[in-house]
């Protein structure tokens, strides 16, 4: 019996502790491969879990701000889906290296040939963009996540300054300063971004070392409180049977 209790206890507080580290994990984000400064050209990842444990993410749609179009738009083939980009025309024309741009990207969607992301695990979506706007310190997307049960989960609310994140927050992509000299980082011209999206295979793996670091960190965090949970629930239960005895 108080072995058994010794378990309960710790079953308890493992859940409890998940449960407030969950949302940690639990939508959407995009950050940069590198740098995404002012007026030049990045990688950046889209990162999409899967927050179920009976369904699989088949379908990913990434829906680009309409007030800071990007002309360029190179997504990067990913074993197991398919990707379509879809443009529309600009009512005000960009004037890009000295060229009109009539048209822009307005979304990217990537279906799952496969196995889509199954529970438990995530996946990296990476693309090229540029170039990125020089008047604005962020870009908002908004991203559309699909199960093969049918369920649609939208990442589209946008963060109001002084409130709590929203439920289903919309992916924030910051931009950082172009650097003195006028370079706008290691991805500051179309031909960098280009090279960068199609020769690095890496890129295309479920998690990078610097996302397994953080995992793992996460992970041995929460294990290392159950621990000391269950040690506190035994020390107590064993201060009782002194008691009786």
């Amino acid at each position: 019996m108080k072995a058994s209790r010794i378990a309960a206890a710790g079953a308890v507080a493992a859940s409890a502790v998940l449960a407030v580290s969950a949302p940690a994990f639990a939508h959407v984000s995009v950050q940069p491969e590198g740098e995404a400064a002012k007026g030049g050209y990045a990688v950046v990842d889209f990162k999409v879990p899967n927050e179920r444990d009976n369904a699989s993410t088949n379908q990913v749609e990434v829906n680009f701000p309409t007030d800071h179009p990007l002309a360029s738009v190179m997504p990067q083939p990913l074993d197991g889906w398919s990707v379509k980009v879809t443009k529309t025309k600009l009512a005000k024309p960009l004037t890009m290296h000295g060229e009109k741009i009539s048209e822009a990207v307005s979304k990217v969607t990537w279906t799952a040939t496969g196995k889509g992301i199954e529970p438990g695990f995530f996946q990296k979506f990476p693309l090229s963009v540029g170039a990125l706007p020089e008047d604005t310190d962020e870009l908002v997307f908004k991203a559309i996540q699909t199960y093969d049960n049918k369920e649609v989960v939208r990442w589209i609310e946008p963060q109001k300054a002084g409130q709590e994140e929203p439920e289903n927050p919309a992916p924030v992509l910051t931009l950082s300063e172009a650097s003195a000299d006028g370079h706008h980082g290691s991805s500051g011209t179309a031909k960098g971004a280009s090279d960068t999206s199609t020769a690095a295979p890496a890129a295309s793996t479920s998690a990078s070392s610097a996302d397994s670091s953080d995992t793992t960190a996460r992970v041995l965090g929460v294990v290392g409180i159950v621990v000391g949970a269950a040690g506190v629930a035994y020390g107590v239960l064993a201060g009782r049977r002194r008691t009786e005895a």
